[in-house]
């Protein structure tokens, strides 16, 4: 069985036994991209305070691999995307109980370990082929805007690596097996000081993240609810969103 096949196999036994949750606790399943993993798990944390009787599953992934495990069948009551591009696969195939909202925006960023080994202190810096540098696959929302930005700046970059999550680029820089890494904004202060940015200079590009309701259950529809609302987006915006 293939990587895709197994992510859907556990997605479907996980939503089988935490369906009805934990003690009699009903359970809301959350696919959510990488660069929301601090973020959604103080917001499921949140929730799950507000409505004790809800236990909140959260799977992080690249988005592309989230919707191609929702459309093969993986059962998610809720699907937030870092792009648009991987929520139009699901909607178009029918997989949602509802329409896509933005919710929140996110901004490339270049990062370096700490220490800055390769001496990175611009954008143009990354067409030196002797740096090491990582970056999310084209296909992954971060891997796409980071082609659009080198595109805007005229910088040709040749990664030595591509990675299928953001989080993935940010590990590799975090433990110094990059010199630099091309990631979102929020992504910085999950690094902590393990990490430091480059200034990027005016940066208009964006990457739009919208959130839909899976499955029609009414537990699904609060907890997009509870996002779009002013303590959810409050929560975005300390990890360093910025409103859609």
């Amino acid at each position: 069985m293939n990587r895709l096949g197994l992510g859907v196999l556990a997605g479907v036994l996980a939503w089988l036994v935490t369906g009805c949750g934990g003690e009699g606790k009903t359970a809301v399943t959350v696919y959510a991209a990488a660069s929301l993993s601090e973020a959604f798990e103080d917001l499921a944390a949140e929730y799950e305070a507000a409505n004790p009787d809800v236990d909140v599953k959260l799977n992080f992934a690249g988005s592309a691999r989230l919707a191609a495990q929702i459309s093969a069948g993986a059962r998610a009551d809720v699907f937030a995307s870092a792009n648009r591009a991987s929520m139009s696969r699901v909607v178009a195939e029918g997989r949602t109980a509802s329409l896509p909202v933005l919710f929140a925006r996110n901004r490339l960023a270049l990062v370096v370990p700490v220490d800055n080994p390769g001496d990175v202190t611009e954008l143009e810096d990354l067409s030196d082929d002797s740096l090491v540098l990582a970056m999310c696959a084209p296909e992954v929302p971060c891997g796409a805007l980071a082609q659009a930005v080198l595109a805007d700046s005229g910088v040709t970059a040749n990664p030595d690596t591509e990675e299928t999550s953001v989080r993935a680029v940010l590990t590799k820089v975090m433990l110094g097996e990059a010199d630099a890494g091309l990631v979102y904004a929020t992504d910085v202060a999950a690094g902590g000081n393990k990490v430091a940015a480059v200034p990027l200079g005016p940066q208009i590009r964006v990457n739009d993240y919208p959130v839909v309701a899976v499955s029609d259950r009414a537990v699904a529809a609060d907890f997009v609810d509870f996002i779009l609302g002013p303590d959810g987006q409050s929560i975005l915006w300390s990890h360093g969103f910025d409103f859609p």
